[in-house]
């Protein structure tokens, strides 16, 4: 079905979640983060930088089966056309990836909605990554 783990699309879910949980800032530039602020979005975020390096490592592959995983979470295509969707990711794929992909709101949900509709429950490896070492 999926050459792309289920463990990385878990994986992007997480960081991808975490990232959106992020607010602007309200500080000052010069402002120390502290508790107050530690869910604030700022430049040079090492959570978004740590998914962006993780998505542009994947193989073209495992991208466009990615990117079709978020369209049919989406419904720009049903489950029963993954092929197709995962063709067109590949015949269309004029930007960098990890820059298409972080620039969709609402991407973790639409992930998990797309393996939901495939047969497939990331609730385990979602939770092996939230559980610590």
């Amino acid at each position: 079905m999926l050459d792309i783990s289920v463990e990385k699309i878990a994986y992007i879910i997480v960081r991808a979640r975490e990232i959106d949980a992020k607010v602007g800032r309200w500080d000052s530039p010069g402002d120390a983060a502290d508790a107050d602020t530690i869910l604030e979005s700022r430049r040079g975020d090492a959570t978004e930088q740590e998914l962006r390096g993780f998505i542009s490592d994947l193989n073209d592959d495992e991208k466009a089966e990615l990117v079709a995983v978020m369209w049919i979470g989406r419904e720009t295509f049903g489950p029963e056309e993954l092929a197709d969707a995962i063709q067109t990711a590949k015949e269309e794929a004029t930007t960098p990836t990890e820059d298409y992909l972080l620039g969709i709101p609402l991407l973790s949900d639409y992930l998990e909605d797309g393996l939901s509709k495939l047969g497939i429950d990331p609730g385990e490896e979602e939770e092996e990554i939230y559980r610590p070492a």
